[in-house]
């Protein structure tokens, strides 16, 4: 097989998937680059893309958490619970090696963070709650409001699944659902924090360094197709 620069341990290979992928198909690849991962034919990798419209629920989502109006929902085999990808979203799936889930999680959560910091935005984690969140204020009747969500799967030490940062989206697709099953608090994206439209094309190359940066890696591009070669 014909090396590529990221055939070293401190190497992240960045793959571009595009906008409007479907999740299945998305899903597919993951479970194909987890298994090569596995095997040792493919380094650390990340897959960058937006979804088409899609609700996912994980493992711990509960029947009441599902859209009562028949809203098809795919079920994966990740952590956490229900939640919506589509337009506007910024989606990461890495695919690494993962010792120590608890801190890997916390590395995707300072990821966010820290995209959001470079945008002007401040958030944080909250305890109890995964992801990364604005703080609302109770004074003024403001919640809290889930800016990132994290979920995720290691098998065989390897991670799949990940991060999705909200950048532009309709906050209008989660009005049917709890995100990530709490139904109390509110959802936002880095656009109406600051009032002005950032898409995640604008977000994907800070979000890129930030990750490779919490991962202690050095990322470089892979096209899809140098990919599908391994």
């Amino acid at each position: 097989m014909r090396p590529i620069p990221g055939d070293d341990p401190h190497a992240l290979a960045i793959v571009r998937l595009g906008v409007d992928v479907p999740y299945e198909q998305a899903w597919s690849l993951q479970r194909w680059a987890h298994g090569k991962r596995v095997a040792g034919e493919l380094p650390d990798t990340v897959l960058f893309l937006e979804h088409a419209p899609v609700y996912t629920a994980g493992k711990r989502t509960a029947p009441v958490e599902r859209p009562s109006d028949g809203t098809p929902v795919v079920d994966v085999d990740r952590g956490g619970r229900l939640t919506w990808h589509g337009p506007g979203q910024l989606v990461a799936y890495p695919i690494v090696g993962v010792t120590d889930v608890v801190a890997y999680i916390c590395r995707l959560e300072e990821t966010m963070i820290q995209v959001c910091a470079d945008f002007g935005v401040s958030a944080r984690r909250v305890t109890g709650r995964a992801g990364v969140w604005a703080i609302g204020d109770p004074a003024l009747g403001l919640p809290d409001r889930q800016l990132g969500a994290v979920g995720i799967r290691v098998a065989r030490g390897v991670s799949m699944h990940g991060f999705a940062l909200n950048c532009a989206n309709d906050p209008r697709w989660f009005n049917r659902i709890a995100p990530c099953g709490l139904p109390d608090v509110g959802v936002s994206s880095l656009s109406a924090e600051t009032g002005r439209r950032i898409v995640a094309e604008e977000v994907m190359p800070i979000a890129e360094k930030r990750l490779a940066e919490a991962l202690g890696k050095e990322g470089f591009e892979l096209h899809e197709e140098d990919l599908l070669r391994r």
